[in-house]
């Protein structure tokens, strides 16, 4: 079964394995999530999990949003998601969901929004080669032939450039290399999308084998 948990980037460090080896981690900061409503086949369709982490001001809540986390007995929630696939008789609404979830070894997919890099050219955002710096060429790090001249237009889905980065991007199988729960925090191998004090989405790899 699925679980899962929201947290927060605080950036990346290294640790040492037992047998020497030096493994690049990510920190997360996974405080304890509340439970904020149980969604089953008999009322929505689906059975899912919502799930709110870090606490908000009350002022920034609409009323409706006030109503919904006082169901739960819980203060605002900045940071809300829905988890599918979980066996929702597990939970109940206002339980606190913490990281002793996972354990060392799990493997997890990370979810976040990426660094947005702004408006950039075909050879940084799509990978594509530049052409000769030298000898009269006129064609350097522009994006290329537009198409055949019979259509006299550009087709759909050409790598042009564009606005890079802000986008949801799922990391697939990463391990977890630690779990401190007096901490509150996920070690998890490699790096994870977004900068730092990114609202980060963990949840048990759906792929794993």
């Amino acid at each position: 079964m699925t679980k899962g948990i929201l947290g927060r980037k605080i950036g990346m460090t290294q640790v040492f394995a037992e047998n020497g080896e030096l493994i690049p981690v990510t920190v997360i900061e996974a405080a304890p999530n509340v439970v904020l409503q149980k969604k089953t086949i008999e009322t929505d369709g689906y059975e899912a999990v919502q799930l709110g982490f870090e606490d908000k001001r009350e002022k920034l809540a609409n009323k409706p949003a006030k109503g919904h986390f006082a169901k739960a007995n819980s203060t605002p929630k900045r940071f809300i998601r829905e988890f599918n696939g979980v066996n929702v008789d597990e939970y109940e609404v206002g339980q606190e969901v913490k990281v002793d979830i996972f354990a060392e070894g799990d493997l997890v997919d990370v979810s976040g929004v990426s660094k947005g890099k702004g408006f950039q050219g075909v050879i940084k955002r799509h990978g594509q080669s530049r052409g000769p710096m030298t000898h009269g060429s006129r064609f350097h790090r522009r994006p290329g032939s537009m198409g055949p001249v019979d259509p006299a237009r550009v087709f759909k889905q050409k790598l042009l450039p564009g606005r890079m980065g802000g986008e949801r991007i799922t990391i697939q199988n990463l391990p977890i290399v630690k779990v401190d729960t007096d901490r509150n925090v996920i070690l998890v191998k490699g790096n994870v999308p977004g900068p730092k004090k990114a609202l980060i989405e963990i949840k048990t790899g759906i792929k794993t084998k």
